[in-house]
């Protein structure tokens, strides 16, 4: 199941980048503060999807080597990078990459735990310098603030039962993810990662309000929706839609966006 909803982005690749979230700017300024870095430090990224956290970070000037193994994120990344000439995004997994000479910053916007896990630390630690950071971060909602998050709940349990034994992985999930602070599940394996510092976090809050087509756009996004049945997938879209229509039409959610800051052990 988890290499089938790894590969399952590559099926919408177009809606994932119309609809996906970006990255707060004051959590690019903390990893370039981190890091050292600034305009043609060279850095690698893991997973870079459309190359959301990829112009962010090109914007402030890096030289970026972008790794992402889907042929169709691929694609789009190249196309949303393609002013940066600093930027080369390679279609290639991390787990099969060979770091070249080692380089002050490696980051992951919201894919590091798509990293088989016997090879995410070990491979980290041989691409960085002795003194480099590897930055991992994560969107997640604060369901517990959301007045809807009864109400769709409801719904999740009655038309998609079978996300209940996803909860905690699937951040869409009203019921799941509650505790935004916790370090469970996406983010646990950076605490006490064999040879890092223990990691230093940071959280960063901000809003963001949907129309109903535009959260249905985004749950279409998520790997655990992807993989529902088409037609139970169908049925739950519909039963989400229309408590967000009775409630006005639209859904404000409250974000936090984790960063996980860690160094070699020398």
């Amino acid at each position: 199941m988890a290499t089938e909803r790894r590969l399952a982005f590559a099926e919408i690749a177009e809606l994932y980048d119309q609809a996906r979230p970006s990255y707060p700017p004051a959590l690019i300024d903390d990893v370039l503060r981190f890091a050292g870095a600034g305009p043609g430090t060279a850095a690698v990224e893991v997973g870079a999807g459309t190359g959301k956290a990829t112009v962010l970070f090109a914007e402030r000037g890096l030289r970026i080597l972008a790794l992402e193994p889907s042929a169709e994120m691929a694609a789009i990344a190249r196309r949303n990078t393609a002013r940066f000439p600093e930027v080369l995004v390679r279609e290639e997994e991390y787990e099969r990459w060979t770091p070249p000479e080692p380089v002050r910053l490696l980051y992951s916007a919201q894919a590091w735990h798509w990293i088989q896990p016997q090879i995410r630390f070990t491979r980290a630690a041989q691409a960085l310098t002795e003194d480099g950071l590897l930055a991992a971060f994560w969107n997640r909602i604060r369901w517990e603030v959301s007045p809807l998050a009864g109400e769709l709940d409801e719904v999740y349990r009655r038309l998609a039962p079978e996300l209940e034994e996803r909860i905690g992985q699937g951040p869409m999930h009203p019921a799941g993810a509650r505790d935004h602070d916790r370090t469970g599940d996406w983010q646990g394996d950076l605490n006490g990662a064999t040879g890092f510092t223990e990691p230093d976090w940071h959280t960063y809050s901000w809003v963001a309000r949907y129309t109903t087509s535009e959260y249905l756009s985004l749950l279409r996004t998520h790997s655990d929706h992807i993989v529902l049945d088409p037609a139970r997938r169908e049925g739950l879209l519909e039963g989400v839609g229309m408590v967000i229509d009775d409630a006005g039409g639209s859904l404000e959610l409250e974000y936090v966006t984790r960063l996980g800051l860690a160094r070699p052990v020398p």
